[in-house]
């Protein structure tokens, strides 16, 4: 089956159960509650600071070769190693490098979604190499055998009683609906991870280029455990991830935790610039950061799309989408899902396959409305749309049915009088469709729009002016 085909009967399945669709509402109507109140508290002028941090955004991807150089050659100075990875097979490559190098058996990861872009779980398992998720709802869906449904609550679609019963089978405690129990679960396992591991693998919220630093940002401090614990510390983050200046974090760091999970601040965060250096007492022997390209330099190189670099990935667009609120994350069959992942998608895996994404949009402009970065979502999905059928190769057949719906519907005249030529072969061309696909074919109106208002204005009695 195609990409579009597995799409069209996941979402199929995801909007018509009425448990997973309330679960769904009921987590996403919390968050709308707790961002709207934070956006009042935190921010005098909610508009001039999205447009703020485009314009931040908007610098930062006009100089972003120097940029990157810079925060290179900064963190080098404190003993990190920067590795360039132009494709995602690079990254993995790097990485089975690193962990052969340093003979890693064990990993710890945390907060990375790129990890997921290029499919490092899968290549851990291929390598024998044992890999723990450590963030709570990523550990959950790693129990489960599952994708992380949201880019930023990955279990959302998990209530309490199932993720009960999942610790129960797979962690081996005894059953219990209390959250606090559910946790300290979860806690207790990973720690032993945290100590034993010999490689701890993160993600980046920020790269800032003036201080040649890495910020991470988080709840639980697992990722703070993650990079600090192992002998060993890589960051996977994309090229599109740098900011200018240090300073660029008073805006940015409150614009993102108001947007992705209606808080004032993170509970965490951490300002990384290289490995343990003497006096430190701390912190890994050896950091490695790898810039992931992976399809990012050929959406800079678009006009009409580099805009997209701007995403911070809190995961604001797809809370807001009616789409998303509908079929969820796994129905999208990608790590980028809603209205962001609609566009980065068919951007980063090809236009081809994935092009169906940027038609699982109402074009409502809700996502546009939310999004801190002040990226007009709707238009580049719009856009996505046109490029892609610019693009596409369709069948001879479907051409000329094009161009001749194209010449008849230019004139009422021929339209009116191709009406009841269609209505008598319609039921001939019904028969010889499946039972699916007649079903969703509509019964032409006995008379046309344009005759009902012509009837319409006719009955009309104009009003008399001689009184």
């Amino acid at each position: 089956m195609t990409e579009n085909h597995l799409f069209l009967k996941r979402a199929r399945q995801k909007s018509g159960d009425d448990a997973h669709r309330i679960k769904i509402q009921k987590a996403i109507s919390t968050y709308d509650t707790k961002v709207d109140e934070m956006i009042k508290r935190q921010f005098t002028d909610w508009q001039n600071a999205r447009k703020s941090a485009a314009a931040i955004k908007e610098y930062a991807l006009a100089n972003l070769p120097d940029l990157l150089l810079e925060f290179e050659e900064k963190i080098s100075k404190r003993g990190a190693r920067v590795l360039w990875a132009e494709t995602a097979q690079q990254a993995r490559q790097f990485i089975g490098e690193i962990i052969t190098r340093c003979g890693g058996q064990k990993i710890i990861k945390s907060k990375s979604m790129t990890s997921e872009e290029i499919g490092l779980n899968e290549f851990l398992a291929g390598q024998g190499i044992e890999n723990w998720e450590s963030d709570l709802g990523e550990f959950i869906v790693q129990l489960a055998g599952e994708k992380p449904y949201h880019i930023v609550t990955p279990a959302m679609h998990k209530s309490r009683s199932e993720i009960a019963d999942l610790f129960a089978e797979k962690l081996g405690i005894e059953r219990t609906d209390s959250a606090e129990e559910l946790t300290m679960a979860a806690r207790q396992h990973l720690r032993q991870a945290f100590v034993t591991a010999d490689i701890g693998i993160t993600g980046a919220n920020f790269i800032i280029a003036d201080a040649g630093a890495i910020v991470m940002m988080e709840n639980e401090g697992n990722g703070r455990l993650g990079m600090a614990c192992p002998k060993v510390h890589i960051v996977l983050v994309g090229i599109e991830k740098v900011l200018p200046r240090l300073g660029n974090l008073a805006l940015f760091l409150p614009l993102l935790t108001t947007s992705g999970t209606g808080q004032q601040l993170t509970c965490y965060n951490s300002i990384v610039r290289g490995p343990e250096l003497a006096p430190d007492s701390d912190g890994p022997e050896e950091m490695f950061v790898i810039l992931l390209d992976n399809g990012r330099s050929d959406i800079y190189a678009q006009d009409d799309f580099r805009r997209l670099l701007h995403c911070i990935r809190c995961g604001a667009c797809l809370n807001a989408c009616p789409v998303f609120r509908t079929i969820g994350g796994h129905a999208y069959g990608t790590a980028y899902q809603g209205p962001i992942g609609s566009v980065v998608t068919p951007q980063l895996r090809g236009l081809a396959e994935w092009r169906h994404l940027a038609h699982a949009s109402t074009l409502c402009g809700a996502c546009s409305a939310v999004c801190p970065v002040d990226l007009d979502l709707h238009h580049l999905l719009l856009q996505t749309r046109r490029v892609a059928e610019k693009n596409r190769k369709s069948k001879f057949y479907w051409r000329m049915a094009m161009k001749i719906w194209a010449q008849c519907f230019r004139s009422r005249r021929a339209v009116e009088l191709l009406r009841p030529i269609l209505k008598l072969l319609l039921p001939v061309y019904k028969s010889i469709l499946p039972a699916a696909k007649r079903r969703g074919i509509p019964q032409p109106a006995k008379k046309s729009f344009a005759q009902i208002m012509k009837q319409s204005q006719n009955s009309i009695k104009p009003e008399r002016t001689d009184r």
